[in-house]
């Protein structure tokens, strides 16, 4: 899928699994047809910065998108034209952008430490920036329920607010020795598990905000990714150590061996809809696919990406695979097949 003139940073299916959006470093969203792999419209411009984060709506209508230029924006996503004004507020970089499950709201993480929330509707912030993080925040999620905001910083902790006031639920989560790089709520909302440069991940109690038992301790270089499977029975992680491992979410224990097979980092990890299969992206130029369950490699590595590979995602049928890559293309992969859908 070529159209970009950078980096892909990041791509995300939308709910209904027909399009994808992706975002770049040439400054601008795009939306692709999964099924055809053909550009929808033309570019989605307004961005004067690279476009780090996108993310679709619940109902699919609508594409949020984070920048360099310390906007979000957000895109029709039948049309591809902006809808209203840039939402103005972040002082600095914006890293991460997720939108609530019930669509209304817009939560944005900045290198400004802050966390913001918008009205996905009107485009206003609502109420105040959510301050108490000392560093930069690089990841943001929603619970499942759109109650609470989690967000992970480059101070070392987790933190918790309440979407509707937005104000901090409980004290910071403090355990890990460095960055945390990517939060990931459980499928129930009562756990959330974090991924740091501590090469660590944690698993933490989202009601009490206490860390559920000990590290997950086994990467031997940076962790850059978490997902919970859907069911919430384990999480996976990858790491700039090479591998992806498997977690069980309820011991805290390592499942199996690591994943090993990419011969360099490990960027973005995804779980498939039904649990079984994960697949991860690397700065080796590849996507691979491994069996959940047994933590064996599902054919050889998908090969045809020119440079490194930066963010995957499953389509919700669980058929199609998306990746983005440094190389300014999207490319899509059959999950069981391993071949580069034309």
């Amino acid at each position: 899928l070529e159209g970009h003139g950078r980096s892909v940073t990041s791509v995300a299916f939308s709910p209904d699994g027909r399009f994808i959006a992706s975002g770049s470093h040439d400054n601008t969203v795009r939306v692709w047809d999964a099924e055809t792999g053909t550009a929808v419209g033309v570019s989605l411009e307004g961005h004067c910065r690279w476009v780090t984060s996108v993310a679709f709506s619940p109902d699919g209508r609508f594409i949020a998108s984070g920048s360099y230029d310390y906007t979000v924006r957000v895109w029709d996503a039948k049309t591809g034209t902006a809808v209203g004004a840039p939402l103005q507020g972040h002082n600095d970089w914006v890293t991460s952008v997720a939108f609530s499950p019930d669509g209304r709201f817009i939560a944005s993480g900045s290198h400004d430490r802050t966390v913001r929330l918008w009205d996905a509707k009107t485009g206003m912030a609502v109420g105040a920036p959510l301050e108490g993080h000392s560093h930069y925040v690089a990841s943001v999620a929603f619970s499942p329920d759109g109650r609470y905001i989690a967000s992970g910083s480059d101070d070392k902790t987790v933190r918790l607010w309440d979407a509707k006031t937005g104000t901090a639920v409980g004290a910071p989560l403090e355990g890990h020795g460095r960055s945390v790089t990517s939060v990931a709520f459980s499928p129930d909302g009562r756990f959330i598990a974090s991924g740091s440069h501590d090469e660590t991940v944690r698993l933490w109690d989202a009601k009490t905000g206490t860390a559920v038992g000990v590290p997950l301790e086994g990467h031997s270089y940076f962790v850059t990714s978490v997902a919970f499977s859907p069911d919430g029975r384990f999480i996976a992680s990858g790491s700039c150590d090479k591998t992806v491992r498997v977690w069980d979410a309820k011991t805290g224990t390592a499942v199996g061996v690591p994943l090993e097979g990419h011969s360099h980092f490990v960027t973005s990890v995804a779980v498939s809809p039904d649990g079984r299969f994960i697949a991860s992206g690397s700065h080796d130029n590849t996507v691979r696919v491994w069996d959940a369950k047994t933590g064996t490699a599902v054919g050889a590595p998908l090969e045809g990406h020119g440079r490194s590979v930066t963010s995957v995602a499953f389509s919700p049928d669980g058929r199609v695979i998306a990746s983005g890559s440094y190389d300014k293309t999207v490319r899509l992969w059959g999950s069981k097949t391993g071949k580069c859908l034309e």
